[in-house]
């Protein structure tokens, strides 16, 4: 599933955000996710019930400003296979658009999925227009 949404900020700006994969809680999704904690490249995100969920982070490229990263343990819904990415374009002037890329098997629990990218993009869009 392909989710993007725009961002009332400079690409710079949106990337730096995205790319500091240890500040989820802070850049991302404050109050949903309330600690990250990174061991080498893989990624421990707590959530606001105390949920961790591990990640794998397999890509963080500044050139293209693209992030990916895997579940390895912890998706809910319960997954065999969750990869996604995040890319960040210029879109107007001091604008950026982002493309959240989602795969997930099985494909069955796609559509509960999707509706947590989608509130996630919502979260995300607000959260990355701060200028802190």
């Amino acid at each position: 599933m392909r989710q993007s949404f725009t961002v009332d900020a400079h690409p710079k700006h949106v990337w730096a955000g995205l790319r500091e994969v240890g500040a989820v809680h802070e850049r991302l999704i404050p109050g949903y996710v309330t600690a990250t904690r990174v061991e080498g490249s893989h990624r421990y995100l707590t959530m606001a019930d105390g949920w961790v969920v591990h990640e794998l982070i397999v890509t963080v490229d500044d050139r293209a400003r693209r992030l990916a990263y895997a579940v390895v343990e912890g998706s809910r819904p319960e997954l065999e296979h969750h990869h996604a990415s995040f890319e960040v374009f210029a879109d107007g002037p001091g604008g950026s658009l982002v493309v959240w890329t989602t795969d997930v098997l099985p494909d069955d629990r796609a559509p509960e999925v999707r509706l947590r990218v989608e509130r996630g993009s919502q979260v995300m869009a607000l959260a990355l227009a701060r200028k802190v």
